[in-house]
């Protein structure tokens, strides 16, 4: 077998290989670690990059419990963007994350687009920001999506970060909306590197013998395999639809997860909820790429990147 190229470049950002792990499913990392080390199981520098739990300007509480549940092929959750805010992340967090020795993308959430760019800004020069992910598409916060719905305000908030930093940076769409390559071509627009798509859909559970709903937030978004066909759908257009490249996310489990990713139309792909269950996921899924690009006789990730299209 030839030697691969797993290396992609996404905008201004080059990563070793396309396997990073989403936000808020591998924390910031030092659990994951941990459990690694006692394990024997991975290091984690073999990752394409890190992306750790959404941060925001202040600290945040999230929602009340019960924020999570599990559901058939699925997860629903509701936490709400819990976190100590970006002085207690630049001060408390980085400098582990910066140690492990893979690209970290640092995941922000403002509530306006003055603040989506302050926190670009503050992140620019802090060392080990790689790269900075705008998560405009929260289902679980008041107002999270309210950026990623609206074509015009999604240009307009990625345009001010883009005159606010020169990290590079991605969009994380949301796939509640009618015609998600709107707002991939807005992000387009605006100056991101690339677009992530997608975060959960908005979903339910109901406590039909108690007559509630079993979140305390009634609503909450649903991860995990059962969103991967849609997801799938969505990269397949909006590979069609942009000319940046595509992070792909949502129930990715396996290599053969990815694979279908690639060839729809992603450059690189998120591993998120399996990393719950299966914390070796995303280093197992490396480890098989190699084989699985001699399938279809692929020397390079760009050349396996949308075959599905040609």
């Amino acid at each position: 077998m030839n030697e691969k190229n797993l290396s992609v470049r996404l905008g201004r950002l080059t990563l070793a290989n396309p396997i990073l792990t989403a936000s808020g499913t591998f924390g910031y990392a030092q659990d994951v670690s941990e459990l690694a080390s006692v394990s024997g199981a991975f290091d984690l520098s073999c990752l394409g990059g890190i992306l750790p739990k959404t941060i925001t300007r202040l600290p945040r509480d999230g929602n009340p419990p019960p924020r999570t549940w599990e559901t058939t092929g699925g997860l629903l959750n509701a936490i709400g963007l819990d976190n100590d805010g970006i002085d207690a992340f630049i001060a408390k967090k980085m400098p582990y994350l910066r140690s492990i020795g893979t690209k970290i993308i640092v995941s922000v959430a403002g509530r306006t687009a003055e603040e989506y760019a302050e926190l670009a800004s503050m992140l620019s020069d802090v060392e080990g920001v790689d790269g900075l992910e705008l998560n405009i598409s929260c289902p679980n916060v008041a107002h999270g999506t309210d950026f990623g719905k609206n074509p015009s305000e999604c240009e307009r908030l990625v345009a001010g970060v883009r005159r606010a930093t020169k990290l590079p940076f991605f969009t994380k769409l949301t796939p509640n909306v009618t015609d998600i390559t709107e707002m991939a071509r807005a992000a387009e627009a605006g100056g991101s590197d690339a677009v992530s798509l997608i975060n959960t859909l908005l979903g339910m559970a109901v406590d039909w013998k108690n007559c509630r709903p079993r979140l305390a937030n009634v609503t909450g978004g649903l991860s995990g395999p059962a969103i991967k066909p849609v997801a799938l759908r969505m990269v397949y257009q909006t590979y069609q639809a942009v000319s940046i490249p595509i992070v792909g996310i949502g129930g990715i489990e396996t290599i053969d997860d990815c694979m279908e990713f690639f060839v729809a139309g992603a450059s690189a792909v998120e591993i998120g909820t399996a990393s719950f269950y299966r914390p070796t996921a995303a280093a197992d899924i490396i480890r098989a790429l190699p084989a699985a690009m001699e399938t279809l006789h692929a020397d390079d990730m760009q050349s396996l990147t949308g075959r599905i299209h040609s």
